[in-house]
């Protein structure tokens, strides 16, 4: 599904990718050309993954922000989040908020998350999104949030139809995305890196999250794909 761009959107995406580029990112800043916002592609509908590996327990978790989890069967926690379909256990995750508001303004793209039977999820923290807001501005990030079908396209860009764990994203190195585009996996399994489509490197801040249908891992950058 691919919607007629208006220039306020496109406007709006070139912003948006300066911004990311000022957070500290690898973008080249000299470029002129916005990147196309990711490709909508469908998601009313469950993809037919078969569930595989990447399925990760407790004890595989990792990072620096795993500590601020809640503990034991409180919401949030791992107990808690794993045995629920992934759009659910994000929404208890305090590290994932503005993440689950962004989801819930494209309908239904929770429950098309939940009910998928193998995927990976590149979630960005809370601060992740600060950064882009402060970069844009509240009116220019809201109008993002407003417009269903690009920040569907956006969001479908951190979810990988395979599920894998750290071990398997290393081993990939490439990801392709339900987007299109793709993300280059560096650094080892025990600190990986992603790297999006402009070259804005992301550092997992909590990895190998399980919940019941995707393995989540929690990243500092919003992920830009790459431009046309």
């Amino acid at each position: 599904m691919r919607a007629t761009r208006t220039l306020a959107t496109v406007g709006l995406f070139a912003t948006l990718t300066l911004g990311l580029a000022a957070c500290g990112g690898s973008m080249d800043s000299g470029s002129e050309q916005p990147p196309p916002p990711a490709s909508s592609a469908p998601m009313s509908s469950p993809m037919e993954q078969p569930a595989a590996g990447g399925v990760t327990t407790n004890d595989d978790v990792f990072g620096p922000a795993c500590g601020m989890l809640p503990q034991g069967d409180e919401p949030g926690s791992l107990d808690s989040m794993g045995p629920q379909p992934v759009a659910t256990a994000a929404s208890t995750n305090p590290l994932l908020t503005t993440l689950v508001t962004a989801v819930g303004k494209v309908p239904g793209l929770a429950d098309t998350l939940n009910q998928q039977e193998g995927i990976t999820v590149f979630a960005p923290a809370n601060d992740a999104f600060s950064a882009v807001q402060q970069q844009l501005g509240d009116e220019k990030f809201n109008a993002l949030l407003a417009d269903t079908t690009q920040l569907q396209g956006l969001l479908s860009y951190h979810v990988t139809p395979e599920r894998l764990d750290a071990d398997g994203i290393v081993g990939k190195k490439t990801l392709t995305e339900l987007a299109g585009g793709d993300l280059t996996i560096g650094g080892t399994a025990d600190a990986p890196t992603v790297t999006d489509g402009m070259g804005n490197t992301a550092n997992v801040l909590c990895g190998n999250i399980p919940t019941a249908n995707a393995t989540v891992f929690v990243i500092d950058k919003v992920l830009m794909p790459k431009a046309g």
